[in-house]
């Protein structure tokens, strides 16, 4: 029998593994993924940013674990020779009540711990970014980038070398309790465990209400469409050029974000996906929009975010209005300098009232562990969020 088993072979559920094998060697330890292999889906669809914390809520999940993560990973990227580069990142406001909001994102950012966050005005910012236009903006040197493909795959080879397992292509259908253990059924064969972690991401609350759950919590597939810049554009951005967060909206809004293979990713669009992979717009799920459809809270978040959310269609059917959109940030850009890029789907959980949770959310219950909400900057704070979750599993589970 396993002493755990992990479901989901994404960065959350690998750095899970890691922690428990680190902490405890010797454990009898298992992955599940349903996938041929491991990190394809929001791990290996990210931007590939290491966030720095600056927009989460003092003392949230967000705010706590991706503060810590951030350390957590580099020193493991240093460790096992994973690149990366702290190539900093600006936040630029373009107006007078962009200012009042990015004045208050500063003032954020100390409380959450970043110390060399700092405003700077006009001149400085055409120092670190010259095609960038704004009145003043945030400056955090130590964000970076990163492939979190690499991560994922070192953490896989470090998780088996500690005797840990991880069995592809392996869908859970279900579980059976029983004194002492549960067993996790899949299409093949079926596992008896002493405890489930279930960090399925786009699939976590199908998870949690196989074993019985009793959660308000869906995930709601936001799709991200991206352009790249060609080659002989890329000058244009030097690092990570963001705009003040909208309060009107849950997400960032479209930014430049050059990546650690020295491309230059524009975006996203963030568009309701009709299937949970449907990382194309054709690609379609029945089943899934209907329960989508059939759901009370998603025609209250309708409701709420109707008007943002026909702009976000418009943009992705109409490339001129996306380019305008970049251009608040980089007037220089032009059509002529993008070309599609790729897109990721975001798994965004809501609940029966129409919220969408802003937080991490983690769950327990008897021989089980539910991570429901992990969205950005989850990738950033898997290495902390993967120990909080070790210290439960220690804590409730294998008390001695």
């Amino acid at each position: 029998m396993d002493d755990v088993i992990v479901i989901g072979g994404g960065i959350v559920g690998l750095a899970t593994a890691y922690k428990l094998l680190e902490q405890k060697p010797g454990l009898k330890l298992r992955i599940l993924e349903k996938e041929k292999s491991i990190g394809l889906h929001q791990s290996g669809h990210n931007s590939g940013v290491i966030h720095s914390g600056i927009y989460y809520k003092p003392g949230s999940m967000k705010a706590k674990n991706c503060r810590r993560g951030v350390g957590e990973l580099l020193l493991f990227c240093d460790k096992f020779n994973v690149q990366y580069d702290l190539c900093g990142k600006v936040i630029v406001a373009v107006n007078s009540e962009e200012v009042n909001r990015l004045d208050a994102l500063y003032k954020r950012g100390l409380e959450n711990g970043i110390s060399d966050v700092r405003i700077i005005d006009s001149q400085e910012l055409k120092d670190l970014e010259p095609h960038a236009t704004g009145i003043k903006a945030i400056h955090v040197p130590s964000m970076g980038i990163i492939n979190y493909t690499s991560v994922v795959d070192e953490l896989a080879k470090q998780i088996i070398k500690r005797g840990g397992e991880i069995k592809t292509k392996a869908t859970v259908k279900g579980f059976v309790r029983k004194v002492g253990e549960c067993i996790v059924n899949t299409q093949t064969c079926d596992y008896p465990t002493g405890l489930v972690i279930n960090c399925a991401g786009l699939y976590s609350d199908k998870i949690a209400q196989l074993a019985g759950e009793n959660s308000s919590i869906s995930i709601i597939p936001f799709r991200g469409e991206y352009y790249v810049l060609k080659p002989e554009s890329r000058h244009l951005v030097n690092s990570l050029i963001y705009p003040v967060p909208d309060p009107r909206f849950p997400f960032l809004g479209v930014h430049f974000t050059r990546k650690i293979d020295g491309s230059v990713e524009a975006g996203p669009n963030a568009v309701l996906a009709t299937a949970r992979e449907g990382y194309r717009r054709r690609d379609f799920s029945f089943q899934e929009t209907w329960e989508l459809l059939t759901n009370p809270g998603f025609w209250k978040i309708g409701r709420n975010y109707w008007k943002i959310g026909m702009e976000e269609y418009t943009r992705s059917l109409f490339k001129p209005l996306f380019v305008k959109a970049l251009q608040y940030l980089v007037p220089a850009i032009q059509g002529s300098d993008l070309v599609p890029g790729g897109s990721g789907v975001r798994a965004q959980a809501m609940d029966r009232t129409g919220k969408l949770l802003d937080d991490f959310c983690i769950v327990q219950s008897e021989r089980f562990i539910h991570v429901l909400n992990a969205p950005s900057p989850a990738a950033t704070a898997s290495f902390a969020i993967g120990s909080t979750i070790a210290a439960q599993a220690f804590q409730n589970i294998f008390r001695e």
